[in-house]
């Protein structure tokens, strides 16, 4: 089922959206603080009144200013996780996810802590858990209610790196198991690049930009909100094995990358977050210098922005990557579309927690 949201309000800021997301898709939203994201999130959930417009998930309607229908949150099937966990702290884990439950159902309660990994922990109240262990609770709790859309206002930012980033790579599995739309509120681009299928932007309560997350990740214009050094794109790679000197060597369609940090076994998918602003090109392949990186790419297209810099867009092989380079850079290299390049990327600039888990190759 689709959810279709089309709201236009007055208060708490003034806010116009019109978006749908599709069953199995997730959609993030992001923006400024004030952008208006969390109104969007409570008026699908019922928890705020917009002065116009529907929304609805298939054929039933939830919301309706035309007619007057307004759903209360508890009529509404949504699963929602807060930036605070939200337990009681007198309940277990299985009594928390119970109260969600029309029915309560223990042995459901333990498959769906079982489902996040908290096999075991049914009997543990709030106190005895830790943050990430707690936020898992929030995630089943919000299955609980077996909802047709998943909401998520700032789920991770609560927790250290860390167990985010356990918690991103159990959503990103989770979602293969969710036949739902699922909208993801977040400050953090990373976090939206990495999980998201599409993103939209707001600025002020109004939309800057909706499309596939790797459009808006490559566009100067919808990232002016955000900062333009957020500008990146993700790259499939295949880990091939760990060499000696601590790197990871990873295969991509154009050849190997040497990357710091990447864990999982020899075979298994990631997918790797190159920041624009990072890439380095060369018109020839270079020799002498540090960087271990050096692919090469086929400029698909060159986008001016407002100031001195131009996003060149390279594909390598099936797959794209994004390089932020000076005009000058473009005039002096004579840069255009469909010439061979080499992108060169330290294995030192490509952070951590920029590395998921991922599918395939691009075909």
């Amino acid at each position: 089922m689709t959810l279709e949201v089309s709201i236009q309000a007055r208060a708490p800021i003034p806010l116009a959206v019109d978006f749908s997301v599709g069953k199995d898709e997730l959609l993030a939203l992001v923006g400024p603080s004030g952008a208006g994201k969390t109104t969007v999130l409570r008026v699908i959930a019922g928890l705020h009144l917009p002065d116009e417009g529907r929304v609805s998930v298939g054929r039933a309607a939830w919301l309706d200013r035309a007619t007057g229908l307004a759903l209360p949150t508890h009529r509404r099937r949504i699963g929602m996780v807060f930036q605070s966990y939200a337990l009681f702290p007198h309940l277990t884990a299985a009594e928390n996810l119970m109260l969600a439950m029309d029915r309560p159902d223990p042995a459901k309660a333990r498959q769906l802590l079982d489902l996040v990994h908290l096999q075991g922990f049914a009997d543990r109240k709030p106190s005895q858990l830790s943050g990430g262990q707690q936020q898992r609770v929030a995630v089943a709790r919000a299955l609980a209610r077996e909802p047709a859309v998943l909401l998520l206002d700032e789920p991770f930012s609560a927790v250290d790196r860390a167990q985010r980033e356990g918690l991103q790579a159990e959503l990103l599995t989770l979602r293969d198991r969710l036949a739902m739309p699922v909208v993801l509120v977040t400050h953090d681009l990373n976090e939206a690049q990495l999980l998201s299928d599409r993103m939209l932007v707001l600025d002020h309560g109004h939309m800057v930009r909706i499309g596939t997350t790797a459009e808006v990740m490559a566009d100067p214009v919808a990232l002016r909100s955000l900062g333009v050094r957020e500008a990146a794109a993700l790259l499939p790679a295949r880990i091939t094995g760990e060499v000696q000197d601590g790197l990871t060597r990873l295969e991509t369609a154009t050849g190997p990358i040497y990357l710091a940090g990447v864990t999982g076994p020899a075979g298994s998918m990631v997918r790797v977050r190159i920041m624009a602003h990072e890439v380095i090109l060369s018109r020839a392949r270079p020799t002498g210098l540090s960087a271990q990186n050096i692919l090469p790419a086929v400029i698909t297209s060159l986008q001016e922005g407002d100031g001195p810099a131009v996003m060149v867009h390279l594909a390598i092989g099936p797959d794209a990557v994004l390089a932020r380079i000076t005009r000058r850079s473009v005039a002096e290299l004579g840069l255009a579309p469909g010439q061979t390049v080499h992108v060169i990327l330290k294995s030192m600039a490509v952070a951590r927690d920029h590395i998921a888990a991922g599918t395939g190759l691009s075909a």
